[in-house]
């Protein structure tokens, strides 16, 4: 499939922007993972963060090991910004995007990466480490797991990151 073919299939969902380009521009953060570690309630405690996805290099070499990235964003509106309960249940809805671009967009490829934002919140409890994960088909690690950070490539591909006061930007990326 072409990158023309797939432009015109993201155009039936709400997207709100997007940008292709080579896994090896990325720049690989180790501050990200010390951020994810020092900050995040997650780290440990999911297999969609850190240290479950995997070391630094071998996230890394996952990335690489394709010859396509795509990174897009939807938004969201909330009457608070501050209210996190508010914010976080806006996720739900830019989780059904990723779910159907990856099922109708990129179905012809059966090897690909997907990164969301935030961690995987499938299951009320992750079962991490104790447990293998239930829905491995559906949980996909947050793009900071891999020490990518999201504002780099919103520079790089001239991508919005804040859109006002009240608008929460979802960032997914696909390698494929």
């Amino acid at each position: 499939m072409t990158r023309a073919n797939i432009e015109t299939k993201i155009t039936e969902y709400p997207i709100f922007e997007y940008a292709f380009f080579d896994p090896s521009e990325i720049n690989f953060y180790e501050a990200v993972r010390t951020i994810c570690k020092l900050e995040c309630p997650q780290y440990g405690n999911s297999w969609s963060c850190p240290p479950a996805v995997g070391t630094l290099e071998e996230c890394k070499a996952r990335c690489l090991g394709y010859e396509h990235a795509f990174i897009f964003s939807t938004i969201s509106e909330v009457s608070d910004i501050l209210n996190m309960d508010e914010m976080l249940a806006t996720r739900c809805e830019h989780i059904e995007i990723v779910e159907a671009i990856k099922d109708n967009v990129f179905d012809m490829y059966q090897n690909k990466l997907i990164l969301t934002a935030e961690s995987c919140a499938i299951c009320e409890e992750c079962g991490y480490p104790e447990q293998a994960c239930k829905h491995q088909e559906k949980m996909y690690p947050c793009v900071e797991s891999h020490a990518i950070s999201v504002t780099d490539l919103c520079e790089k591909y001239n991508l919005s990151f804040l859109n006002g006061y009240n608008v929460i930007t979802w960032f997914g990326m696909i390698f494929f």
